[in-house]
Parts: structure tokens; sequence; C-alpha cells
């Protein structure tokens, strides 16, 4: 089983003392956000966990617990770092101590465990073309060997962008190919592999791959493992991903960024916060007694008995 950490909310910068509880215990509930009243019990069990896939903007909250969870489970991290000020994401680290936290981390887990977000790309009068690739060639100087690659994407319209971001300018084909290009030949002359995200678009030929995020093959080369030969169905559209379990919950991130597509109620974030507990199994409040629990179900994509290559 893929387990996620980090899709619906920024755990490792704001829960960290839950996830923590959550590996202890060896076990995390997961409600349903469509469907309230069902809650799934997700195993952290290590027989259970094929990897661990963290997703971050801040990973320095749990730098000092890594040592003694890579040795529980695989991990691979997604560090994103963006060209944004606090304008567009409010209560995220600057670039530079992004970059240092980076570093750190590549230090404990090794580079082909890290991979470095740039995403998503958008446009304003402040951040335009070449405003992004300049801040791109920069933070690839500083990063370049700390990382397994390059992952980027740009952002989707979402009709709520009128409210939160009327500044927005749509991205043409025509500017989504010069930023393309010129992504690919900074991440050329750096030595990164770099690849789009949520795209069925065919970039190669401006050295940028088409991959999923999470794939099998990247999860087996980060950790020396053997996965058995499965189909990625992907998460939506344009996707190329394995299927992930995630934990955490929507609209429960602090960090304010504009254009996030997991806080639909930016408003409501600070407010479900405070109905928080780290003891609970469950990231947002206690298990209700109208509510469901239903066993999740536990898909291996290990083969030789769910073990790494070099043990």
């Amino acid at each position: 089983m893929i387990i996620s950490i980090g899709m619906r909310t920024d755990i490792i910068n704001y829960y960290t003392p839950w996830l923590l509880k959550r590996i202890e215990e060896e076990y995390a509930y997961s409600r349903n956000p469509y469907y309230p009243e069902l809650v799934y019990k997700v195993s952290l069990k290590p027989e259970d966990i094929d990897t661990m896939i963290m997703c971050s903007k801040n990973y320095r909250p749990i730098l000092p617990y890594l040592p003694q969870i890579k040795k529980k489970y695989p991990l691979y991290c997604h560090y994103t770092i963006t060209a944004y000020d606090k304008d567009m994401e409010p209560f995220v680290p600057s670039i530079d101590e992004s970059i240092n936290t980076l570093i750190e981390l590549s230090s404990i887990l090794g580079k082909k465990c890290i991979a470095w977000r740039y995403d998503p790309i958008l446009l304003t009068n402040k951040y335009t073309i070449e405003y992004h690739l300049k801040t791109f060639e920069y933070i690839c100087s500083k990063i370049n060997n700390h990382i397994d690659r390059c992952i980027f994407s740009f952002v989707e319209m979402f009709p709520r962008f009128q409210t939160y971001l009327p500044d927005i300018i749509p991205l043409k084909d025509i500017d989504k190919l010069a930023i393309v290009k010129g992504l690919g030949v900074i991440a050329k002359k750096y030595g990164i592999h770099i690849q789009i995200c949520g795209s069925n678009d065919d970039y190669t030929e401006y050295g940028v791959h088409r991959s999923g995020c999470v794939t099998l093959d990247i999860l087996s080369k980060a950790n020396n493992l053997n996965f058995k030969h499965l189909k990625h169905n992907g998460i939506r559209k344009g996707c190329h991903c394995i299927e992930q379990k995630s934990i955490g919950a929507y609209n429960t991130c602090l960090n304010g960024c504009r254009y996030c597509y997991a806080n639909k109620k930016p408003y409501e974030c600070r407010a479900n916060y405070k109905k928080h507990d780290p003891n609970s199994p469950l990231i947002l409040g206690h298990i209700q007694p109208s509510d469901k629990i239903i066993e999740g179900k536990v898909n291996h994509y290990r083969l030789n008995n769910n073990q790494r290559l070099d043990v």
C-alpha cells in the first residue's frame, strides 16, 4: 500500500505531532470528504506500507524524527518550493529557508528520495514568465545536487479564483510552451531530471519528461525496492501515478496559498484547526456515535515478501 501524507493538507508543516502519534499507534482514521459519516481505518503497520509518500512546503518540523521514521518505512518526499512571495503563499517559509531545509532533508534521506515540486505555475503582472525562469534557475543552482528530480505543473483555473485570485492571467498555449522550453534548458544546465505533472501534452523534445509523480519505478529506485508490474491508473485527468491512500482532511491547511485546490473555503481553515486534537486518530475532531468505521483494504505492490532488495 502506498500512503500519501500531505495530499489533502500540509500535515508535515502543521500536524507533525499528530502524525508521530499515528505512526506510533500504527493506524489513522480518514473521514470520507464526500460522505462524512464514513470513516476509514488506514493501517500504518510497517508490513502494510510499501512506501510512505510525504508532501510538504516545510519539512523543518519533522527533520529530527526522520531517522527513526525511515527505519520503519521506505520514504519518498515531495518538497514544494516555488517562486511566490507572501502575497501568494502567506505562511510558507521563504525560498532560502526552504532551500536550507531541503538540503538538510537530503542529508538525512539521500537525494534519491526527494522530488522538488515547482508548482503550480501561474502568471500575474508580478509573476511573469521571466520571473519564473529567473527564480527557477536560482533554486536549481542551490539544490541540484540534493534532489532526485523536479516536477512542475500548470495551475488549474478554478471558479473561486475570481474571489481569491482575481489578478491571475490565464495561461495561453504560447505561454506554456515558453515556460516549458525555458525550464527544460535550465534543468539540463544543472543536470536535473525534469517532468510535467497532470498533463498529456508531449514536451520531450524540450527535455521535459512525461511521467507520473509517484510511480513504482521511481519508488523502486529510491529505496531499492522490488515492485510488481502494475498499471498506473492515476488520481485525476492527466495523472499517471500509482494509486495511493491519503490521510488528512481538506480545509485544514494553514499555509494560506491563494491558488490551493484542497482548501475550497480558506477562511474555515483556522477555525477547523481549533478542532484538531493531536491525540485523536482523526486529524480533525473525534469519532462520533453516528460514524461508520470501515476497515481499509491493504493492497501490496511489492514483491519478495515485502522486503527491500538491500536487506
